[in-house]
């Protein structure tokens, strides 16, 4: 498992995953995909869809999904966060590019930047989960919130 993290402008990250690209295409758009790395989620990963994500707070963090193209490109906008304010409008994304042995995804959470308050919480909290990702799709061993 190899993590690059840097935090210069937004959050970004680049992981290499010894899975196949539509795997890691569908554990970020799957209900139960998102469930076995991140948290528990609800909703449509599909473009158009909204995903309710629930952490240990009553109100989910929801996403519009803005695209969903297999396999290449997830794009969400956080369109409601209550415990997570600085979230909304925010966006996160996913470049998946297939590889022979590896598939080399770039995540990009835009607006997620030195300028919020939240920024050494998130920035954990992310290498955190796509750590968990990784070892979701490589080992079967995920470490999703509350799991």
């Amino acid at each position: 498992m190899t993590i690059d993290a840097t935090t210069t402008t937004d959050y970004r990250t680049t992981l290499h995953i010894r899975a196949d690209a539509d795997a890691v295409f569908d554990a970020v758009t799957t209900t139960d995909g998102l469930g076995s790395w991140w948290t528990r989620a609800t909703g449509s990963g599909e473009t158009g869809g909204e995903l309710r994500f629930f952490f240990s707070v009553p109100e989910p963090c929801v996403m519009r999904v803005d695209r969903a193209d297999r396999p290449g490109r997830v794009e969400w906008t956080v369109t409601d966060c209550a415990f997570l304010p600085e979230w909304v409008g925010t966006r996160p994304t996913f470049t998946i590019v297939p590889g022979d042995e590896r598939t080399t995804v770039h995540f990009r959470h835009h607006g997620l930047n030195s300028a919020l308050d939240c920024i050494e919480m998130c920035t954990d909290g992310w290498n955190t989960h796509l750590a968990s990702l990784v070892r979701h799709l490589e080992d079967g061993a995920g470490s999703p919130f509350g799991g």
